[in-house]
């Protein structure tokens, strides 16, 4: 069964933000989302990854609907974090890192543009973590040349290592 019909109230002190969300979300339409929450309530949860070591829900996807309700945020609205008794909306989903960064990935891609620098650092270090590239475009949903494109900007000599690649011709 799909994650979102347990939706349930995480204080936003047991929320953290990850690490590598390359998504970006100008001011203008941070108020529309501020707005948007406002006048409409959570429409959509905020997915979390439960961290039992640490006792932390770990932001997979929604780290913007979760800014509003940080009180350490730019973008902290009091209201909203009034009216929702200081808890957002979370379903949980149970994946490893490298499956949780694919999700927030395709999440992101799903609704729009996001950081080239951060896809960058991504694809790093899940090739750093031993992903194959048919797994990092099977499950980020990219094209062999963009993957190519991304690990070149990278300039890790690491990200090309077992690759096989022609000789020019003079």
């Amino acid at each position: 069964m799909s994650p979102v019909y347990n939706v349930i109230p995480v204080p936003i002190e047991k929320i953290r933000a990850n690490s590598y969300n390359p998504n970006a979300v100008a001011p203008p339409e941070m108020k529309l989302l501020e707005l948007s929450v406002w006048e409409d309530g959570y429409t959509m949860p905020t997915v979390c990854y439960y961290n039992q070591n640490e006792g932390y829900f770990d932001i997979v996807d929604g780290y913007h609907r979760y800014s509003l309700m940080n009180p350490k945020s730019k973008y902290f609205s009091k209201r909203i974090f009034d009216r929702e008794n200081g808890c957002l909306p979370v379903t949980e989903i149970k994946k490893d890192i490298n499956n949780r960064m694919a999700s927030t990935i395709r999440h992101n891609r799903a609704r729009g543009s996001h950081s080239i620098e951060l896809m960058v650092n991504i694809v790093a270090e899940l090739k750093q973590s031993g992903m194959s590239d048919a797994w990092i475009m099977r499950h980020i949903g990219m094209d062999a040349d963009e993957l190519l494109r991304l690990q070149q900007i990278s300039g890790l000599a690491s990200l090309f290592l077992n690759k096989e690649f022609s000789t020019s011709k003079d």
